[in-house]
């Protein structure tokens, strides 16, 4: 039987005035504001961060920016689809206890922090989101400079309010806004890269954007799934939001498929990541189904994005987020079957303990 999803419809606090999540469910703008001050567990439970996301069909560049209380994260990757090399550099910030400025809302405030050897400008303009970054040895020694520009927001998005079954304190409110329209480049020491051109090709070769936006206190161990592909299908843009495994997910699962914006609602899915053995084969073809049968998708890996962190043992995150493509089908609300040929897109199995 498939689940009934909630749709919140009301606004106000997030959470009650004894620290609960006061309504779970999902929404395709954010209802709720998002305030420390109502938050009843530990500020060293609270994790904040913004996750960016620029792919065309050749490459794709991933910026994170996250204060976990106890831990701070800024991190770069740079991938080629082409070849298959990517690039994955850390900097660890130590107690930064909610001083990094990540902002409350998803559709205002800047990020705006530095330190000796990163800089980072996340700002909303009159023309969209301005994203720049810089990591000193980022590569070999080389440093990276990212300068984007992210307009064109989707009138939807996948907003979602989870709580944990075992923490009536601890709760997970995200927005992921995908397949917004992308332009720039990152360079590498010499080398430059500018999303969307053809490279000699005659095919066009549009780029995209996507914002994983979280806000939260978590429990300390957790496993989620997640994958997100934007494109274009047959002259529509397309993305795709699915996931499962994080939280109490009773209220609504956050999978969601976008046309020209608008968002279909999907119940529950499963990645259907292969197994070699006991472990999981990430580089196999996966195949994704969900409970009602709008959903089969073939995920063709490319890049398995293997990071391990590791911090005296008490901040473990072991992630694998693998990139490639995406086929199969996807029907939508009104019934119509949307064919997903070669649509780039990643999925992602990640165990954190932090």
């Amino acid at each position: 039987m498939a689940r009934a999803n909630h749709l919140i419809c009301s606004n106000g606090p997030l959470l009650d005035d004894k620290g609960h999540l006061r309504e779970p469910g999902y929404a395709l703008r954010p209802p709720f504001d998002y305030d420390h001050a109502r938050i009843a567990a530990s500020p060293l439970r609270i994790k904040d961060w913004d996750y960016y996301l620029v792919n065309d069909e050749h490459r794709a560049v991933a910026l994170t920016f996250s204060d976990l209380s106890y831990i701070g994260l800024v991190s770069a990757s740079v991938l080629d689809f082409d070849t298959g090399a990517y690039t994955t550099t850390s900097e660890l910030v130590v107690l930064p206890l909610g001083r990094m400025g990540v902002p409350a809302s998803s559709e205002t405030g800047d990020i705006v922090w530095s330190n000796k050897r990163c800089d980072v400008r996340f700002c909303h303009t009159a023309t969209g989101r301005r994203l720049s970054f810089g990591m000193r040895d980022f590569r070999d020694g080389d440093d990276l400079e990212v300068e984007l520009l992210l307009s064109d927001e989707p009138r939807d998005s996948m907003v979602i309010c989870t709580p944990f079954a075992d923490d009536e304190r601890a709760f997970y409110y995200n927005r992921k806004v995908v397949a917004m329209s992308a332009r720039g480049g990152y360079r590498v020491g010499a080398e430059f890269y500018e999303f969307g051109q053809t490279n000699g090709c005659s095919k066009p070769n549009r780029a995209f954007g996507l914002l994983d936006w979280g806000r939260g206190v978590w429990t300390y161990d957790n496993v989620w799934y997640w994958a997100a592909a934007q494109g274009e299908q047959d002259g529509h843009v397309v993305g795709l939001n699915l996931g499962y495994g994080f939280g109490d997910t009773a209220a609504a699962s956050e999978n969601m498929v976008f046309v020209d914006g608008i968002a279909h609602k999907l119940g529950d899915v499963d990645f259907g990541i292969p197994r070699t053995g006991d472990e999981y084969d990430y580089m196999l073809p996966w195949h994704m189904t969900d409970d009602e049968g709008r959903l089969d998708l073939v995920f063709y890996p490319q890049i398995d994005r293997v990071d391990n962190i590791d911090v005296a043992g008490v901040v473990q995150s072991l992630q694998h987020q693998v990139f490639g493509k995406l086929s199969g089908f996807v029907v939508l609300d009104d019934g119509e079957r949307l064919e997903i040929r070669g649509l780039h897109g990643s999925a992602e199995h990640i165990h954190n303990r932090y």
